[in-house]
């Protein structure tokens, strides 16, 4: 049996070619190891000593944060937690430490090698955006969520020092999709905001190669840094959990109202995103809140940007819960459609009508989706081939 090699004896070429070609996706893995920390009680989780492999490792300067004005404490400014970070301790992410009055970020360049894939942008998922395009995609670990529901728990709820990683310049990010003829890198499987340092400067080398960068989000991020992203990023899928503050926080340890306020703000900014709604049994498949949420879409997000509908699968702390009946989600695709929003997916569901993209105006067949298999089949450039309506999306 051939002996797994340790990954600070691959070279750069070596380590990225084992991360995108030795596994089929994150969950997919029982990873090094998980270290036990929730991200509420991270605050409190020490700094790396001296003596720790990490403590060298991990130095980069953090953006997006002040300084509390005594005994070296510092605050974050990045994502709506606004974490008051005492010296030698982390924000509630586990990524992000103050070292003598400085914030740090500890993942800037570092993805975790089982999260470098080469994925279809339909993964994401993001339907009208350069449909059948391959993604370079990668994650870090870290979130500032804590979803019960997590796909990629073992990932987003760990700290960065539980993985083998080499350090990725941005420029060679870059270089690795030039190299494998992928147009798109996309920043995912767990929140890139944590990681925004490095999710903008891999956008900026992108662009001038052009190499467009897309990020998968929670959408749980303050709006300074939000805006700045906005103008390097191509696109952004934003996971809106539910329609209540209730959900948010007991099950996510979030908040609804900033995610609301990033959707404003990217329909404001003009940047192309979509929606996804991971519903739940019992918790947040509730027929007068989901009508709600398309309505709330409708009046302020307008009625072109994507919305799907996901069915849910037991998964991390929720497994005693059922998989989402179908008959619910086809519920979710008529209030949505009712409400007036054009585009209405299903996701997680196999060769279902709503996995297409149909013409609003005429219903004619656009684009035919069975799984990541993706068609074009009634789409000229940007207008549907049967009445000429304009399509909303970035196709090429």
């Amino acid at each position: 049996m051939e002996e797994k090699q340790d990954a600070k004896e691959l070279s750069r070429r070596e380590f990225l070619r084992l991360g995108i070609e030795s596994a089929a996706g994150v969950c997919a893995f029982s990873l090094f190891y998980h270290l036990g920390v929730s991200p509420l009680n991270a605050a409190q989780t020490p700094a790396p000593t001296p003596t720790s492999p990490s403590a060298d490792m991990f130095n980069t300067d953090a953006r997006w944060w002040e300084s509390a004005g005594r005994d070296n404490i510092v605050r974050c400014a990045l994502c709506p937690h606004n974490c008051t970070v005492p010296d030698g301790a982390r924000g509630l992410c586990g990524v992000r430490e103050n070292r003598g009055g400085k914030y740090k970020t500890l993942v800037y360049g570092r993805p975790v090698i089982q999260a470098i894939h080469i994925d279809p942008i339909e993964k994401k998922p993001l339907f009208h955006y350069l449909p059948a395009a391959k993604a370079l995609s990668f994650g870090t670990a870290g979130c500032n969520f804590i979803c019960k529901f997590c796909q990629n728990w073992d990932l987003a709820q760990s700290k960065p020092e539980a993985f083998k990683s080499e350090y990725i310049s941005p420029k060679e990010m870059v270089a690795l999709a030039k190299e494998k003829q992928t147009p798109v890198i996309a920043c995912t499987y767990n929140e890139p905001t944590i990681f925004a340092e490095y999710v903008y400067d891999v956008a900026v080398e992108g662009n001038k190669e052009g190499i467009k960068t897309v990020m998968i989000s929670n959408g749980f991020i303050n709006e300074k840094p939000l805006r700045e992203l906005c103008k390097v990023l191509s696109s952004i899928k934003i996971d809106f959990k539910a329609f209540t503050e209730k959900f948010y926080k007991e099950t996510c340890g979030g908040e609804m109202a900033p995610v609301m306020n990033t959707l404003k703000v990217l329909k404001e900014t003009g940047i192309w995103f979509e929606i996804v709604t991971l519903i739940i049994p019992t918790l947040n498949d509730d027929e007068k809140e989901n009508k709600e949420m398309c309505q709330w879409i409708i009046k302020n997000v307008g009625p072109d940007v994507p919305i799907h509908f996901s069915q849910f699968h037991p998964m991390f702390k929720l497994m005693n819960l059922p998989r989402t009946p179908l008959e619910t989600l086809e519920k979710c695709h008529t209030f949505a459609k009712e409400a007036g929003i054009h585009y209405v997916y299903l996701g997680n569901v196999w060769n279902h009508k709503y996995e297409n993209t149909f013409c609003p105006v005429c219903g004619k067949l656009l684009i035919r989706r069975q799984g990541y298999f993706t068609k074009i089949e009634g789409l000229k450039e940007n207008m549907c081939s049967e009445c000429g309506e304009k399509i909303a999306g970035v196709w090429g």
